[in-house]
């Protein structure tokens, strides 16, 4: 029987992948906290009145860190057996190089999806047990020597600064008995990925609950795909 008392923690759980793992989670009997960005009402707030009072619903803008603070203070004692992040933005040409990108648009996509996902989760870990899972949603383009053909550039680099800043976040914790990890979900099929990606949501975001429940008990950083498989750094 699932325990109801695990609680996850999703940071960007309105919409995509963060949505459905929200969905994912309630299907399994955990209770789920999942944090929108304040855009109105979303598909989130239909499942939380659907999820019997297991689904609670926060709002913050993570490139806002007094939201991240904010946040913070309002859930001061209580704890998480997952806290996941879930954060990512292109530029508005994804087949700009990384020398034809304006300034402000590598700025919007570094700033969105490596500096402040690391705000969040420098700014919550204390609210997750020794028992339990911190994660970040990252990409297998964020594999450095798996990038042999180029392309998507900012984003590349963007997940690939979000690795190292994350690496450095579990060297700083080398004796941490938490689980860390860095997810890859696979090229999915939503407004980020395209309608040309490989997977539905369905193929990878249940597969990828596997995973985050597979490494529970795992001290230190795994950058893993949504099978399970460790992707090279």
């Amino acid at each position: 029987m699932p325990d109801p008392t695990n609680t996850a923690l999703i940071i960007g759980a309105s919409r995509g992948l963060g949505y459905a793992m929200a969905e994912e989670y309630l299907k399994r009997g955990w209770s789920v906290v999942g944090a929108v960005r304040g855009e109105g009402r979303t598909r989130l707030h239909d499942l939380a009145d659907r999820s019997d009072g297991r689904a609670q619903i926060e709002t913050i803008d993570i490139n806002v860190p007094d939201q991240i603070a904010a946040l913070r203070a309002r859930l001061s004692g209580r704890t998480f057996d997952l806290l996941f992040v879930n954060a990512g933005v292109t530029n508005d040409n994804p087949d700009d190089t990384v020398a034809e990108v304006s300034t402000d648009e590598f700025v919007r996509v570094m700033v969105t999806n490596a500096l402040s996902p690391m705000r969040v989760v420098e700014a919550l870990q204390d609210l997750v047990p020794s028992t339990g899972v911190i994660g970040v949603m990252s990409s297998g383009q964020g594999s450095v020597a798996n990038n042999t053909v180029g392309m998507r550039e900012v984003y590349r680099g963007s997940k690939a600064a979000l690795n190292t800043f994350m690496r450095s976040f579990a060297a700083r914790h080398a004796d941490d008995p938490r689980a860390m990890v860095l997810m890859a979900p696979g090229w999915v099929r939503t407004d980020l990925g395209g309608p040309q990606g490989r997977l539905s949501i369905e193929e990878s975001i249940p597969n990828l609950v596997n995973v985050l429940m597979e490494v529970q008990g795992r001290p230190g950083l795994q950058y893993l795909d949504y099978l399970g498989r460790t992707v090279p750094w």
